[in-house]
């Protein structure tokens, strides 16, 4: 599998995670380097980060599930690179439990120490059910990171960046209080606090709510795969933050849950959602994604057939997402909510299959509809044989369940003739389009 950043191709990976290798991260620090202007510093900002004692888990659960569990961690990473960086990015695992996310774009102090602090967020989500070694006994895992953060000089080495990474990190274990620390030597840095950024968000959903912008809906254009026309979009909630600048939806919902407001940030993300395609031809099906959060709500599906009738849009045309990282607890529960939503008529998709554990047990107790394959199942198909057979049983056990394929990730016009030729229903991707204003989306579908 080879990682892409961007339309940027990689060679050199981690066979494990997917990621790229050491070798790989420095070769791409190096040309962000040369790609500086004379007299320019590049704007390369990197954290480095460990998980602490991850050895222990190998003896508690055993190597396989140690695997398993950073296959997870470097698909969180990669995910959340995607949703919250702007410009290119590369992410890494070095070694063992150790892993690199570095980007190439203009970002101040502040917000790459918030960005790290929300992927560690991200990463210290429970894992699900690492199997016990001769115990069989299930259960949930989390991982917490230890990072070190850089902001790259005039003149320095991507050898050296990441040497002075490792010492920094090194250092900071000998504060067992401070999870983060700065290559400068600073362990804390005085950002914007947790409440206030949860009270900016309250008023960014007021301003929304009133029409005054905050919160802000994208639309990702999806293709048939028979002949590559048009079949609906699925939309996306971005923040653009006065001080942070963009932030994406993971972290947006992760502000939301700590500040107690999920249920309004749903409801209006559903709201613009469903009003930005009210007027869309009625061939257009609307994708929303929803989280653990809103199906642990009792009544996320009338909150749901409410939105769906203030907007006229009829609920056969909306598909909801959902992860298996949102389903990683109370999966009865969460299975008999969405059945309630597929009763209305709404359908359900497993969004992100193949970036985790891949449960299997979901297709059996969930009422699904649809497969959508991450891009990490993508990524290698059209020049890894081994990939390229993963991905064929993949879409082969799918149409054995009577459900359809979305693949996600299409970036060249190779990949998109192999998941045509394979059987996929659509697909999405940069080759298609970026994320667009509603505005741009409807001028694309009446054209």
């Amino acid at each position: 599998m080879v990682f892409k950043m961007q339309a940027m191709t990689i060679e050199g990976h981690d066979r494990l995670t997917g990621l790229v290798d050491a070798a790989a991260a420095l070769a791409q620090l190096a040309r962000w380097r040369q790609a500086a202007r004379p007299g320019e510093t590049a704007p390369i900002h990197a954290m480095l980060l460990s998980l602490k004692r991850f050895s222990a888990v190998n003896l508690a659960y055993g190597e396989a599930a140690g695997d398993s569990a950073l296959v997870e961690i470097g698909a969180r990473i990669a995910h959340f690179a995607r949703d919250e960086l702007d410009g290119e990015w590369v992410a890494a695992r070095l070694r063992g439990g150790t892993f690199l996310l570095a980007a190439n774009e203009a970002c101040s102090r502040e917000r790459w120490q918030w960005l790290a602090e929300e992927l560690a967020l991200n990463i210290a989500h429970p894992i699900a059910n690492p199997v016990g070694r001769g115990t069989g006994d299930r259960g949930t895992l989390r991982l917490w990171p230890r990072m070190a953060l850089l902001r790259a000089v005039s003149g320095e080495t991507p050898q050296r960046m990441l040497g002075r990474l490792g010492e920094a990190l090194e250092s900071g274990r000998h504060n067992p209080g401070k999870r983060f620390c700065w290559v400068d030597g600073a362990m804390s840095l005085p950002g914007r606090p947790a409440q206030q950024l949860e009270a900016d968000l309250i008023g960014a959903l007021d301003r929304s709510l009133h029409g005054g912008g905050g919160i802000e809906m994208l639309f990702q254009p999806q293709f048939a795969c028979a002949d590559n026309r048009l079949v609906g979009a699925e939309a996306l909630a971005r923040w653009q933050h006065p001080e942070l600048g963009r932030i994406g939806a993971g972290a947006l919902f992760a502000i939301a849950e700590r500040a107690d407001h999920v249920g309004q940030l749903s409801r209006r993300i559903a709201q613009a959602a469903l009003a930005g395609a009210r007027e869309w031809p009625q061939h257009l099906r609307l994708s929303l994604n929803i989280t653990a959060a809103d199906l642990a709500t009792r009544d996320f599906a009338d909150t749901i057939a409410r939105a769906l009738l203030d907007a006229g849009f009829a609920p056969e045309r909306l598909t909801l997402e959902i992860t298996e990282q949102a389903l990683v607890s109370e999966l009865d529960r969460s299975a008999a909510r969405l059945r309630h939503l597929a009763d209305l008529g709404i359908r359900i998709a497993l969004d992100d299959f193949g970036a985790g554990f891949c449960n299997f047990r979901y297709l059996k107790v969930l009422p699904l509809h649809s497969l959508k394959l991450d891009r990490a199942m993508i990524e290698g198909i059209t020049d890894d044989a081994r990939d390229l057979a993963v991905f064929r049983g993949i879409v082969a056990m799918a149409r054995a369940l009577d459900l359809k394929v979305i693949a996600e990730g299409i970036e060249t016009e190779a990949q998109r003739e192999v998941v045509a030729r394979e059987g996929c229903d659509a697909w999405q991707g940069f080759l298609g389009a970026y994320p667009l204003g509603a505005g741009e989306f409807a001028e694309l579908a009446a054209g």
